[in-house]
């Protein structure tokens, strides 16, 4: 999709690969606001830099670099140079990478992720801008899989650390209680005094607590399981209108603002895009 200010985005669902989501965009002025992905983010930067806030640091990626980004990690994006940035990105889930480590007998005793958010690996961003070329032309499936597992293991093996799990418990009871309070009413949340009442915590105190076990305060979390939702249903085929009121959004230009300050595509597109998939699938 092409817009009046230059920006372009192509987005699509890879069936060849089990679903992953592709986006080839080029970006001007777009701001991510901050957001996380449930899955994993990989892209290479085809022209122009980036900017972005990870894990609490700033950090640039300039042409030719990846981006890597763990799942469920707060991030942001913007330009870095005048003309934007082009990049070719990869978002798939813990499911679609788990099942290659696995069969490639690379061993998992937890999480597998990143210690660098930005990489600076030739061989390994030619790997990828060459499969997401194969998966853009329509390549035969079979050729594009294989290439997937090369992809996935060259990057793994090279940059990769396994995090260990979260012990059970390190996460307050209270947190655990509100998550789950919150994602029972994304529509009509609770407010922040009567929040923390329900943990049993001053709302002052709930709200350091929260952030702190999160990374983000309460509504910015809510915001991030409404997108997801959001997305969930747009992937089911629910018009857009229908999400935004579903989910607690104010109108349907709310949802697109946010869904696309989020993923660089508006829930329109995503929604034909995965409705495309869904066919030649």
């Amino acid at each position: 999709m092409e817009m009046a200010n230059g920006e372009t985005t192509r987005f699509w669902q890879a069936n060849e690969l089990g679903g992953v989501e592709l986006l080839h965009a080029r970006y001007i002025e777009q701001r991510f606001a901050p957001h996380v992905h449930e899955g994993y983010v990989f892209t290479v930067i085809e022209s122009g830099a980036q900017r972005f806030r990870h894990r609490g640091s700033d950090h640039l990626a300039p042409v030719g670099s990846m981006v890597l980004i763990n799942p469920d990690e707060l991030h942001t994006g913007s330009k870095a140079h005048e003309q934007g940035w082009r990049y070719r990105g990869f978002y798939p889930d813990l499911e679609r990478v788990s099942e290659v480590l696995e069969e490639l007998d690379i061993p998992m005793d937890g999480l597998p992720g990143f210690a660098e958010s930005v990489i600076h690996d030739p061989e390994v961003a030619a790997t990828f801008i060459n499969l997401h070329r194969m998966l853009e032309s329509s390549s035969p499936a079979l050729q594009v899989q294989e290439a997937w597992r090369e992809a996935i293991l060259l990057l793994f093996r090279r940059h990769a650390r396994i995090a260990m799990p979260r012990a059970a418990g390190s996460e307050p009871r209270a947190v655990a209680l509100a998550r789950e309070i919150l994602s029972a009413h994304l529509a009509e949340p609770p407010s922040l005094e009567d929040l923390a009442a329900e943990v049993g915590l001053s709302a002052f105190h709930f709200a350091r607590t929260f952030r702190h076990a999160t990374g983000m305060p309460p509504y910015a979390w809510l915001k991030q399981r409404r997108l997801e939702q959001a997305r969930a249903l747009l992937k089911a085929g629910c018009a857009p209108a229908g999400v935004a009121a579903q989910l607690g959004f104010s109108d349907q230009s709310h949802l697109t603002r946010q869904f696309k300050q989020a993923y660089g595509v508006g829930p329109g597109e995503y929604r034909d895009a995965c409705a495309r998939s869904f066919k030649t699938h």
